[in-house]
């Protein structure tokens, strides 16, 4: 047979949409064709794939015109994840291997000169797709890729270390080469792994002081809200932050499951971190393309690898506007999409923003300890590198003040991560039940309808409200944050003492007198 046909997929997103690997060989002058919108380093295989099958004693049909198409064919492809596929193909084509057995598998993997199989990212994105369109196939895949894919429920999942290993499964029947079932650790079936949250992190305990610091966050993590901390140097902004994932519920298979793809998208999946929330905290050169995302094809930023955990953004007036201002629609939906001229890709950004900042250019703007030596206009510069519109998506600003030496040493350590995560679990699941979301997630007549919001609150609210100048966004988080304090206390509704102290957490900052 001179025309073989292997499935394979490319990475969009986390669409994963299938290509077919198609070899075709025929008679004519000796050469080896690549076409299907292919970038160069699948343009390349030709050289990784003729070497693969020599050195591993295959035959290469050097006397063949060779071509190979990757459809569909207006379909990007990049990565060496084609390798494997294509010389699959031509083994079939050539009549080595068994083409009719290749039914009901996909292939991905990279190829050594030797023929060993490296490892391709998006693997789990791959097997999480797989599972979300309900297509029922066996994914053979790399050592690294292999054990990825297969921490998905349900998941089929074949680990070959070598292109032989893959080559025995598929040879013709009597050729006396023996079946892949006997190949031992070349050839593996892969069982789904159970989640591991893995052990603890920095714990809450090491923050000493700092309480209305840690009972914004302890409401933070109960609501799913974002904060910006406000502070001199060296008074536990970022302690505090690092913390804050410790707090959260622990993930269910989902959300592990959705966060870890996109991490594999990335190529920056770890086993170890598998079920734990992530912690993302990119540097304040970081541009807006490294937080949103982009690229051909558009790759996930950091606020996609934060998905479902923290994203923590120190020296926040230090990041540039452009970047700043990228995050306003994913902190509002939960969701960015990265359009370009020939492609479009949409990834889920439903993280919790930690926010910290100095409050002014040296920092000591307020401080009892230290006289601040910035001008107004400086102070006003830099305070103004925040925009209205994003700070107004902002649920909760909180002051961290500097500790005095003496409550810094003698002061008994705090309270742990876990006591604060029993409340937090409480709160959380009072809100699931009630209306099967986050506060935070609520919109609209949402707001209305579960906020349960006494007359003596609304009273306290509209005065608040007025005097303080805010807009309709600041007043409808201010009454989310309100509902997750009411949970945190077991309250049905929102009262006067929620609503108050809610209203403590949408502070303006510190300007010059």
């Amino acid at each position: 047979m001179s025309l073989a046909l292997v499935q394979s997929r490319a990475l969009l997103g986390l669409q994963a949409p299938v290509v077919t690997v198609e070899v075709h060989l025929t008679n004519g002058l000796p050469s080896f064709t690549l076409v299907g919108l292919a970038d160069v380093e699948v343009k390349e295989a030709r050289e990784r794939v003729r070497s693969a099958l020599q050195n591993a004693g295959l035959e290469f049909p050097h006397n063949k015109r060779i071509t190979v198409n990757l459809a569909p064919a207006d379909l990007p492809k990049d990565s060496g994840r084609f390798d494997l596929p294509i010389a699959l193909g031509i083994l079939a084509a050539s009549g080595q291997i068994d083409a009719s057995r290749l039914a009901g598998h996909e292939f991905a993997g990279e190829l050594s000169l030797s023929g060993e199989l490296r490892p391709v990212r998006g693997a789990l994105a791959t097997s999480l797709a797989l599972r979300t369109q309900q297509i029922d196939v066996q994914l053979v895949l790399p050592p690294g890729s292999a054990e990825e894919a297969a921490l998905v429920p349900t998941a089929r999942v074949v680990r070959a270390r070598h292109l032989l290993d893959v080559v025995r499964a598929f040879v013709p029947p009597g050729s006396g080469t023996g079946s892949g079932d006997a190949h031992g650790d070349g050839w593996t079936h892969l069982q789904p792994l159970p989640m591991d949250a893995g052990a603890d992190g920095p714990d809450m305990a090491d923050v000493k002081g700092q309480a209305t610091a840690k009972r914004a966050l302890e409401i933070a993590a109960a609501g799913g809200h974002s904060v910006l901390m406000a502070g001199p140097p060296g008074s536990g902004k970022s302690m505090l932050a690092l913390r804050f994932a410790g707090l959260l519920p622990a993930m269910t298979v989902q959300e592990a499951l959705e966060s870890a793809a996109l991490a594999s998208l990335a190529g920056r999946f770890r086993p170890e971190t598998w079920g734990r929330r992530p912690t993302g905290a990119p540097h304040h050169t970081a541009s807006a393309v490294a937080l949103v995302g982009g690229g051909s094809p558009p790759r996930p930023g950091e606020i996609s690898l934060a998905h479902h955990g923290v994203l923590f953004l120190d020296e926040l007036p230090e990041f540039s506007r452009a970047a700043l201002e990228a995050l306003r629609e994913p902190l509002e939906s939960g969701r960015i999409t990265i359009a370009r001229a020939v492609q479009r890709a949409e990834f889920p950004a439903r993280f919790q923003l930690i926010a910290a900042m100095n409050p002014c250019p040296c920092g000591f703007l307020g401080s009892t300890q230290r006289a601040c030596r910035c001008t107004p206009e400086q102070v006003n510069r830099y305070q103004g590198k925040l925009s209205g519109p994003l700070l107004d998506r902002i649920d909760l600003h909180v002051e961290v003040p500097a500790l005095p030496a003496d409550q810094l040493v003698q002061a008994p350590a705090g309270e742990a991560s876990a006591t604060i995560r029993a409340r937090v679990e409480c709160a959380r699941a009072l809100a699931l039940a009630r209306q099967g979301k986050s506060n935070q997630a609520l919109q609209g007549q949402e707001i209305d309808t579960h906020l349960q919001l006494s007359a003596a609150a609304a009273g306290f609210l509209h005065t608040a409200a007025a005097r303080l100048g805010w807009s309709a966004r600041s007043t409808h988080r201010a009454l989310k944050v309100a509902r997750s304090i009411a949970d945190l206390a077991g309250a049905p509704s929102t009262e006067v003492a929620h609503v108050a102290e809610s209203v403590q957490y949408r502070r303006v900052l510190r300007t010059p007198a």
